[in-house]
């Protein structure tokens, strides 16, 4: 096998196997809110939201799916009532 075809088919090997990967990474993930009975979709705009929260309530940042419930109630509460 020629040196060339060698070198498509491994950057074509490799696209591939990357390619979902990015897509994952960059989708953006989904938080179910037991609350409100709905879903909040963590994109910049939710996480823009979550972090204001966190500095009007005096809180370090803290991944929303590591808080409290009682925090995450605090939070999906304040996020509807905005």
């Amino acid at each position: 096998m020629p040196i060339r075809e060698y070198a498509i088919k491994s950057l074509l090997i490799a696209t591939v196997l990357v390619t979902p990967t990015t897509f994952v990474a960059c989708s953006p993930r989904v938080v179910y809110d037991p609350y409100y009975n709905d879903r909040h979709r963590w994109n910049h705009t939710e996480d823009v939201r979550y972090r204001q929260w966190e500095v009007e309530t005096h809180r370090d940042h803290v991944d929303i799916t590591k808080r409290s419930t009682d925090d995450q109630h605090a939070y999906f509460d304040w996020s509807h009532k905005q």
